[in-house]
């Protein structure tokens, strides 16, 4: 499995798991880098120590903020956002650069809402 990949499932873990997910916010909104299929991709990450890290690391994300956003909110107002806009997700960037995995968001959600009803069952 790529280093990617695994912060891929790391992050539908957690976001399962906590019902969380976190993003970075700038003065004039959210930045949206490039990526290498030409599509341009807001980073997500699945805790706020991971989000805080690239703020502190990472020169591009140096003057941005975290911000937590409900599982409940991403699903209805983000996911439907990004797809309209034709951007991607990007989980859990990591490194100097911020870079990792990038995915379209109704199929981030999709795995994300695997895991939780994979959790609901094993309760029953």
């Amino acid at each position: 499995m790529s280093q990617a990949s695994s912060q891929a499932w790391a992050f539908y873990r957690d976001v399962a798991k906590n019902r969380k997910i976190w993003t970075i916010g700038e003065a004039d909104g959210y930045p949206c880098p490039m990526t290498s299929r030409g599509k341009g991709a807001q980073p997500f990450w699945s805790s706020l120590s991971r989000v805080e890290r690239i703020i502190r690391t990472v020169p591009a994300y140096a003057g941005c903020q975290s911000e937590e956003i409900s599982w409940e909110h991403f699903c209805r107002v983000v996911v439907p956002g990004l797809t309209k806009d034709d951007m991607l997700a990007g989980v859990n960037w990591s490194g100097p650069r911020a870079v990792g995995y990038d995915i379209e968001a109704e199929r981030l959600r999709q795995c994300v809402d695997a895991i939780i009803e994979q959790e609901a069952e094993r309760k029953t």
